[in-house]
Parts: structure tokens; C-alpha cells; sequence
């Protein structure tokens, strides 16, 4: 594995949402959006995550996203690119622009749908791995790939892909991140995909969070991960208990629904709007929202 700086890819990274307006991607909002995340102290952003809706984007509008991430960003913060997609080819044509635009590393999803044998994801990665020379992190989510990986198939891609540096780790199985960071060594990125588990994930090792709620708070966010790191556990505990309701509210609704209303709500975004399959809140779900907006002191 590389030898990262020990301040890099560590800290806090959102996963921006997308803006859209009248159905189109609203760059220049999505531009603010980014300032934004830089002016509140996040460490860092995510591009084309999953609470931007990847899956309803066209690609020409993921790396036109990755564009805009970088030229607003202006090396201020860090942007790691989500370049994976459902098959091997939209992959390296999103890494490859990626690369090109300037991002600093790239985050790449496990193949969905298909459900390929660990063999053949090892494979994957390791082919990705000869295509570009950028820090690399899997995206692990289970949940929405419908497969899982083991920590032994992350070992041996680590083993022959030197700049694999971390994985986002979508998924309650903490013993996975137990069982990465005692192969390959703490300077491993794990980075937290599940916001309940934040805290508790960054107390055995996690380097950072990609935290959906970051849209919301990014202060706030980043300072659970700068006490955590820092060793100051009670007072990160004590975020950690401050930010859990908010946390459980982005699983209201499929993500982002309830994260584009409560944003909307707090006139962060102008709108909720989504593209299809994705549709806005019910009114039963504004309504629980707002309850938890005002109980966390935000409305």
C-alpha cells in the first residue's frame, strides 16, 4: 500500500447531493453547494456518491459533476471522485475523466446487480487498478450491490494493487473493519457509510466519515471526526448522541429523499427535486422531518 500524508483522506467527506432544476443538473448550485462544504470545514467531498443519485445521471453529467467539484474546490479540500458504475466500461470511462479533471482520488462501488464471485471482483479491481495511478478506495455497500466482500479478498487486491488505500464501508458488520485494519495496518482507510455508525466505526480505526448528514451539518460532521480522531472520545460520544436522530432520519425514505427535504426545508437547496424512480417527500414524511429538524434545534 502507498505511503498516504498522514493528514490525507482522513476527516470528513459528504456526499454531495444533486441539484436539480426543472430536470436538469443545476451546476451552479451544485458549485455552492461544494463552497459551502469548504467555508463549514469539511475535509473533503465525494462526487456522485450514493445520495446524489448516480444511477439517474447520464455519465457526461457525472464528470461534468467531477469538473465542477474540482474547479470550485480549487485544492482547498479534497475530492474524491465516485467513479464506479453497473459495468466495466461506464468504470473506466468515468475514471478516466476523473483523473483527467483533476480529482485527488477515486471511490469505485462493487459492480451491482449481477453479483459477481469474489474471484471475479478481485479481477475487477486489480483491471481497474492498472488504468490509473490515483488512490483508490472500494465503495463496500451491500445493501444496494447485493454483494458482499470479505476481508480476505480486500487483502490480497491491497496486496497487488499498491495504491488501493481504503474502502468506504457501507454496512453494520463492524467486524469487517476490525478485520481489515488488523491485515492491513491502520493507515488503511476506512471511511464510515452507514451514519448511525460514525462514531462507533471511527473509535475502532475508521479514518473518516462519508456521511450523508454532512449536507446538513458539515461543521458539525467534521468535528465529530476531528474529536474522534484526536482521542477526545467524550466529547465525540457526546456528538455522536447529538447527531443520532438526524442520522436515523436519512433512512426514513430511500436516501437522499428525506436529506433533499430536510436540506430544502433549512433553505439549503431551493427544491427537493429528484428524477425518476425517485420522487419527493410525502407529507407524512415532511411532517416527521420537521419534527426531527426542530427537536435538533434547526428549525
Amino acid at each position: 500500500m502507498i505511503k498516504l500524508p498522514a493528514k490525507a483522506l482522513k476527516g470528513s467527506y459528504p456526499p454531495i447531493i444533486t441539484p436539480f432544476t426543472s430536470g436538469r443538473v443545476d451546476y451552479d448550485a451544485y458549485a455552492g453547494l461544494i463552497e459551502r462544504q469548504v467555508r463549514e470545514g469539511s475535509h473533503g467531498v465525494v462526487v456522485n456518491g450514493t445520495t446524489a443519485e448516480p444511477s439517474t445521471l447520464t455519465i457526461a453529467e457525472r464528470n461534468k459533476l467531477v469538473d465542477v467539484a474540482v474547479s470550485t474546490a480549487k485544492g482547498r479540500i479534497t475530492v474524491v471522485a465516485a467513479s464506479g458504475g453497473q459495468s466495466q466500461a461506464d468504470t473506466i470511462a468515468m475514471t478516466r475523466a476523473a483523473e483527467k479533471a483533476g480529482a485527488d482520488a477515486l471511490l469505485i462501488v462493487t459492480p451491482y446487480f449481477i453479483r459477481p464471485p469474489q474471484r471475479g471482483l478481485a479481477q475487477y479491481y486489480l483491471d481497474m487498478g492498472r488504468r490509473t495511478r490515483l488512490p483508490t478506495m472500494i465503495y463496500h455497500i451491500p445493501g444496494r450491490a447485493g454483494v458482499n466482500m470479505t476481508a480476505d479478498t480486500i487483502a490480497g487486491i491491497a496486496d497487488k494493487m499498491p495504491h488501493l488505500v481504503g474502502i468506504k464501508h457501507a454496512a453494520l458488520e463492524l467486524a469487517l473493519v476490525t478485520e481489515l485494519l488488523a491485515k492491513l495496518g491502520m493507515e488503511f482507510r476506512v471511511f464510515v457509510g452507514l451514519e448511525e455508525l460514525s462514531f462507533p466505526m471511527m473509535a475502532i480505526g475508521a479514518a473518516g466519515l462519508m456521511n450523508a448528514v454532512g449536507n446538513l451539518l458539515p461543521g458539525k460532521v467534521a468535528r465529530l471526526a476531528d474529536l474522534t480522531l484526536a482521542g477526545k472520545m467524550a466529547a465525540a460520544r457526546k456528538l455522536h448522541y447529538e447527531l443520532f436522530e438526524l442520522n436515523n432520519a436519512v433512512f426514513f425514505d430511500t436516501n437522499p429523499i428525506p436529506m433533499k427535504y430536510m436540506m430544502k426545508r433549512l433553505g439549503i437547496i431551493a427544491n427537493e427535486e429528484h428524477r425518476l424512480p425517485m420522487v419527493p417527500a410525502t407529507p407524512e414524511l415532511a411532517q416527521r422531518l420537521d419534527g426531527v429538524l426542530k427537536r435538533a434545534k434547526l428549525l
